[in-house]
């Protein structure tokens, strides 16, 4: 449960947070002479929480770091990551104090840090604790009087209220990804995310159409149905839609995302020890567009949208597919698979695919797609490629900026293609060691004929130790940045459908 975020005036026994932009407007500020006294002992420092009052009615001094500038475009946007930490360490300060109520102050040309303070404070409130004993009788109901008593009340100064309820519903967004994400395979199968994103889509206000097996079978999703032979558990395909009447898009994005509830590598098995052991997270990219959906349908934001999810675990069960095998995607491409831990680009294929059909603006897919991507950027990027224009790309990669989900450009050049290929199928389903991340994107672009950005999350989207507000297992990585994109795209002019639909080269797409 996400701190509330209030718009009355705090109680005089609430605790305060208050924020500085640099040591020359602290000691201009009317503050009491004892709390300028405890600065002054700790020698100002920047970037820090200093306590200059004790609980019940705490107060926090803290003075901004300067803006970095020796890494470009980085440092320009650093600032407010700095702030978003700020709001992660006093989350904890607020709980191992046990503040109820907090009031939060930056001067009134901070808007936007400010903003960045709540988002960082709102999002380090998470904890997926349901199956632990203590929170059973919560869980059941029987004591959510308690757990509401325990919940934090915010109350910023000067921050308008519309601004503040986009920011609580895009957090609850992404709070509801990293659920999805950390809820264990024995509880949340392809048919089970299937149900919740039509719980999703009820309770915000979009569309959502679930395909059981047979109708996979008639579509002939040779891919989703390859990766799903060894299970005991059918496959799902499920459609998302948003189209509200005010839309400044005639044609639609369309959001991919993959959906492996649960990937053992099929016969191609992994080990388990830092591997297997948290493929639960094989699904957040489905999870990522999914809560994407939540939160732009939440905020209604104008912006016609599409999301498609193919669902299945991989499993060694039964009739699984083997390497050697050579199976047929929907488009009627084969594809020798070589690999059967590489298995999402399989399903991806499909539904990317299918998303021909909606002759759309812009596609982009989210996939926990290869151990290339982490070994090039760890956890503290992802790998962007593919064939949208140079401004489709450049406004995906400043939103990954302004929320600092940050992207990486990679090349897709022809030469890559030639790592894909064998003698007996159109395509093989590995590249091999080099370029591993490269190489499953140009697989993935050969089911493509319309603009379309590939994002490997597999490095930030589960983590196994905490990283400030983004916490610790599934982050909900993916949903700021599809919503920074998507709201920055519904501020700008409607764009005609025969220009929103032509696929251009990009200067990242030419060698």
């Amino acid at each position: 449960m996400i701190p509330e975020l209030k718009f009355s005036k705090a109680p005089a026994s609430a605790a305060i947070a208050k924020v500085y932009a640099d040591l020359a407007s602290l000691k201009s500020s009317s503050l009491p002479a004892d709390w300028l006294k405890v600065m002054e002992h700790h020698g100002y420092p920047e970037g820090e929480w200093i306590q200059v009052a004790l609980a019940p009615g705490a107060a926090w001094l803290y003075i901004a770091r300067p803006p970095a500038t020796r890494y470009g475009v980085d440092g320009e946007y650093r600032a407010l990551e700095e702030f978003r930490k700020a709001g992660h360490r006093l989350e904890r300060l607020c709980k191992g104090h046990k503040i109820k109520t907090l009031q939060t102050e930056f001067h009134p040309s901070q808007g936007k840090g400010h903003e960045a303070l709540l988002e960082g404070l709102l999002l380090s409130s998470y904890r997926f604790d349901r199956y632990l004993k203590s929170s059973n009788k919560v869980a059941a109901g029987k004591a959510s009087s308690e757990k509401e008593s325990k919940r934090l009340s915010v109350h910023p100064v000067n921050l308008g209220k519309e601004a503040l309820l986009e920011l609580a519903e895009l957090c609850r967004a992404v709070i509801k990804a990293r659920d999805l994400v950390n809820e264990p395979q024995s509880v949340l199968g392809a048919v089970e995310l299937a149900q919740a994103f039509k719980a999703m889509g009820k309770e915000s206000g979009f569309k959502v159409t679930v395909w059981n097996q047979s109708r996979i079978q008639q579509e002939g999703m040779g891919g989703i149905l390859a990766v799903n032979r060894g299970s005991v558990r059918p496959p799902t395909f499920t459609i998302m839609e948003y189209k509200p009447a005010n839309a400044v898009n005639k044609q639609p994005i369309v959001l991919v995302g993959k959906g492996v509830v649960y990937d053992t590598g099929g016969l191609s098995l992994k080990p388990t020890p830092g591997s297997m052991d948290s493929m639960k997270c094989d699904m957040a990219g489905a999870a990522a567009v999914g809560a994407t959906m939540q939160a732009i349908a939440k905020n209604s934001l104008p912006v016609y949208v599409i999301a498609l999810v193919p669902a299945t675990d991989n499993r060694p069960g039964g009739d699984a597919y083997a390497p050697g095998d050579i199976i047929r995607i929907s488009d009627g491409t084969t594809v020798e698979v070589l690999n059967t831990d590489a298995e999402g680009r399989l399903i991806l294929a499909d539904a990317l695919h299918y998303a021909k059909r909606y002759k759309p603006e812009l596609v982009v897919d989210l996939a926990t797609l290869t151990g290339s991507a982490v070994m090039a950027l760890s956890s503290h990027a992802t790998p962007c490629m593919g064939t949208a224009d140079r401004n489709q790309m450049q406004a995906m990669v400043e939103a990954g900026f302004r929320c600092y989900e940050r992207l990486v450009p990679l090349p897709i050049w022809e030469e890559y293609g030639d790592m894909i290929k064998t003698s007996v199928a159109d395509l093989k389903n590995i590249g091999g060691r080099e370029a591993g991340a490269i190489t499953a994107a140009k697989f993935l672009e050969h089911f493509t004929d319309y603009p379309w950005l590939h994002l490997d999350i597999a490095g930030p989207a589960f983590l196994d130790a905490e990283s400030t507000y983004r916490g610790k297992h599934g982050t909900g990585h993916g949903v700021r940045l599809l919503y920074s994109y998507l709201r920055h795209r519904s501020m700008l002019p409607k764009v005609p459908a025969q220009a929103a639909t032509s696929r251009t080269s990009s200067k990242f797409n030419k060698k």
